[in-house]
């Protein structure tokens, strides 16, 4: 996966909360999976911030100074991408919303911009303060991404996926894909309060697998909304399966296999191994979102 050296990074799409605390914040969600977006899980089978062991998320704090000013700083363009991870998820960020922004007026539609939070061991949210934990999510409450970096350590050495840059962009095209099922009415149609390899929540977790296929299918083609020229200029079969073993490594029966050694299909929330990786390349296949109907 490489981006154009020249290109220019709007470092405006992602806030940066390293180091920041939340005061009073209590959060003892666990769990550590991908996209577990347990906070959105809650939107969806209406479990309120309280019964999830989150604070009710009117404590978080704004980004210091000094950490957005670093990374408007140092992530100026795809060079620094190339060299540093949170410029990289910089450029993901940018090239995914590029690519949705342009994608909903042809659809009949209007994309609504979402900022990704990266931020360190805890974080305040309209959904709640959650810990590092819970893994990436998406808030419908204030529409936003929200990251710890450490994570992709995590996805290695836990859950066993061979990581490169591919697998985190992955990962943040698989959130947005949340924002598109809240912007389209997906998200709060699709709650019914059930867990299992059928359920709602499984679906709506494949259809996100499915929306992050269908922008890496495009990643390359999709112009910036400055330039007009691509902003990532390769993305090869080895970056496309990194992808698809980072699908595969957060699957319900291998997490289930490795936590508790038994496959219980009647508890998924997200689907199998071989479901992420099939919806993953179901969407980079064909590139186009209508293909992504897990509901059907």
């Amino acid at each position: 996966m490489q981006f154009d050296d020249d290109a220019g990074l709007d470092t405006s799409e992602v806030q940066d909360e390293r180091g920041s605390r939340i005061p009073g914040g209590r959060a003892t969600i666990g769990g550590g999976l991908a996209g577990l977006v347990a906070l959105l899980l809650g939107l969806l089978f209406g479990v309120g911030p309280e019964q999830l062991g989150l604070s009710s998320g009117d404590e978080g704090p704004s980004a210091t100074a000094s950490s957005q000013a670093e990374i408007s700083q140092s992530c100026r363009r795809g060079s620094d991408a190339n060299t540093r991870e949170d410029c990289r998820i910089v450029a993901v960020v940018n090239s995914v919303q590029d690519y949705w922004r342009g994608e909903f007026p042809r659809r009949g539609g209007q994309y609504s911009h979402a900022r990704t939070v990266i931020f360190t061991e805890q974080v305040g949210t309209a959904c709640g303060t959650a810990t590092s934990a819970v893994g990436p999510f998406y808030c419908p409450g204030d529409e936003q991404v929200y990251l710890d970096l450490d994570f992709f350590d995590e996805l290695r050495t836990r859950f066993g996926a061979s990581g490169g840059p591919f697998a985190q962009a992955y990962v943040v095209a698989h959130e947005y894909g949340h924002h598109v099922q809240n912007l389209t009415g997906t998200l709060r149609s699709a709650q019914d309060g059930r867990q299992g390899a059928g359920s709602n929540a499984v679906r709506v977790e494949l259809q996100a697998d499915c929306y992050a296929g269908v922008w890496a299918h495009h990643a390359t083609t999709t112009p910036d909304d400055k330039t007009g020229e691509p902003l990532m200029t390769s993305l090869t079969a080895a970056d496309i399966e990194d992808g698809m073993n980072a699908a595969a490594a957060v699957g319900d029966d291998r997490i289930q296999e490795r936590l508790q050694g038994r496959v219980t299909p009647e508890s998924w929330t997200h689907g199998s191994a071989a479901q992420r990786q099939q919806w993953f390349a179901t969407g980079y296949r064909t590139g186009d979102p209508g293909h992504c109907d897990t509901f059907r």
